[in-house]
């Protein structure tokens, strides 16, 4: 362990939704929630104005419109999270080449092996704290001038400590735990704020009476172990006294993302084994898109009864981190396994993966139209329509999305419907601007690229031109 707390985690604050807040101008101040907006989508981030209302991330869609009918929903814009998240690791970077990055909004960086560390190993335990605190306050404002978005800090002596105290900072601020003081900040809280206990784990540790830090501290090692296996059970109790040495490493490349659930009672009903795999995979998929990221290949996990694994896999014809295509490709490997006795693990992970692409947006946004359609349409007899006849591709617009037109320049969709397309005109670096409305396949509109957050850089001379007409009126709807 670390004498001086040298080790922060940064966490950008409500990231896609600030994103999204800081690009239009209309929408600073205001509920916005950023997710997939078909019937089954679910809130990938709210912001804080949002989150008063109740709405918080993996919560469905539909409920987060019951909550905050008022708010801005949007579809994911992840060229611009990059763009942003590119920003902020670039100024980390700068204080350290030992930075990972756990998502597009989140990383470590190991402060000692950066141009500070000779002076940090020279300085006085307090003289170094108020450095440490210094680069991290310098940090926070570096970044909102250069992307206007704020970030939550924890510095502390490991990166277990760093997390915590990044936590206990949000919003927009700086928290430092000293080192020695690890047992009595971890103590009172619940056992899940323990990297590595998750819903199963915590069952088994309720059931044994330990729910706090503090009580699992107080178990030792012994019963951790007898209860949660060797490996497990000694990791956790060297967690719980505070005692974390894993060290940052830099540019981590996942080369898959996944997730997996152990279950009390086996399940041997397969209605219930695809409801759980449809369930891992939506969970996959959001892990997936915070990383910034799609696969192509997607791989079912399942530990049967007796203990014996197997894994089947899809590669599909190229990346995607579509909600519908990994469901149904996981629920699709799911029904050709054998599950007579029971399956007590189910997993779904995506390999192969790629960075993210801005065609998957428009092919989640037709997916998720076109089963709101079925469902609709369910019941109806429609006569088919004769196999010669060519069907005209009708233009989709998600709301939120880039666009430019030819007359009134950049801006972004608030909304569709009935063959008509409602954009606001306003670029990061206007006031509010004017909404007018279009027919959906008018030529002079089309899709555009993200502009920068702040005038000047790269990308932002495309931003001239009318984004700024209507500065000074009220701000829009939702």
């Amino acid at each position: 362990m670390r004498s001086l707390p040298s080790i922060i985690h940064l966490d950008m604050d409500a990231f896609f939704a600030a994103v999204e807040q800081a690009a239009k101008p209309s929408l600073r101040g205001k509920p916005v929630i950023v997710g997939g907006l078909g019937g089954r989508g679910v809130v990938s981030t709210a912001s804080y104005e949002a989150r008063k209302f109740g709405v918080h991330s993996a919560m469905p869609m539909a409920q987060a419109r019951r909550l905050c009918p008022n708010a801005a929903f949007l579809a994911g814009r992840f060229e611009a999270y990059r763009q942003a998240s590119g920003l902020v690791m670039g100024l980390l970077r700068e204080l350290s080449p030992l930075v990972q990055p756990l998502s597009l909004d989140e990383a470590f960086v190991d402060l000692e092996a950066g141009p500070y560390g000779p002076v940090l190993a020279e300085a006085e335990h307090g003289t170094g704290e108020r450095l440490l605190l210094a680069l991290a306050e310098d940090l926070r404002a570096d970044i909102v001038e250069r992307t206007g978005l704020t970030a939550s800090v924890g510095v502390a002596a490991s990166k277990l400590m760093a997390k915590i105290a990044s936590e206990q900072a949000k919003p927009d601020g700086l928290v430092l735990i000293e080192p020695g003081q690890e047992r009595a900040v971890l103590g009172p809280m619940p056992v899940r704020a323990l990297p590595g206990i998750g819903p199963a784990t915590e069952q088994v540790l309720r059931r044994a009476g330990l729910n706090t830090v503090a009580e699992l501290a107080e178990a030792g090692e012994a019963e951790l172990v007898q209860l949660l296996g060797k490996a497990h059970g000694v990791g956790v109790h060297a967690m719980s006294i505070g005692l974390d040495d894993r060290p940052v490493v830099a540019d981590q490349d996942a080369k898959s993302v996944s997730v997996e659930d152990t279950f009390e009672v086996d399940l041997a009903d397969r209605d219930r084994v695809l409801r759980e795999v449809e369930a891992l995979a939506l969970r996959c998929v959001r892990r997936l898109r915070g990383a910034g990221r799609s696969g192509r290949t997607v791989v079912l996990k399942v530990r049967r009864f007796d203990f014996s694994t197997l894994t089947r896999s899809e590669t599909l014809r190229g990346p995607t981190d579509d909600e519908a295509v990994v469901v149904e490709t996981a629920r699709r490997l799911a029904s050709q396994v054998d599950i007579t006795g029971g399956v007590r693990l189910l997993g779904v992970g995506v390999a192969q993966l790629a960075d993210y692409t801005q065609e998957d947006l428009f092919a989640q946004a037709v997916r998720e139209e076109a089963a709101a359609g079925a469902e609709a349409g369910a019941g109806v007899e429609e006569e088919p329509e004769p196999a010669e006849e060519q069907v005209v591709p009708v233009r989709r617009w998600l709301p939120g999305q880039d666009v430019r037109h030819a007359e009134h320049g950049p801006g972004w969709v608030q909304g569709s419907g009935v063959g008509r397309v409602t954009v606001r005109f306003e670029t990061p670096w206007s006031g509010p601007g004017r909404v007018r409305t279009f027919r959906i396949d008018d030529p002079a509109l089309e899709p555009a690229r993200p502009l920068p957050l702040r005038p000047g850089w790269p990308g932002a001379e495309d931003g001239d031109g009318d984004g700024a007409e209507g500065v000074g009126e009220g701000p829009g709807e939702g």
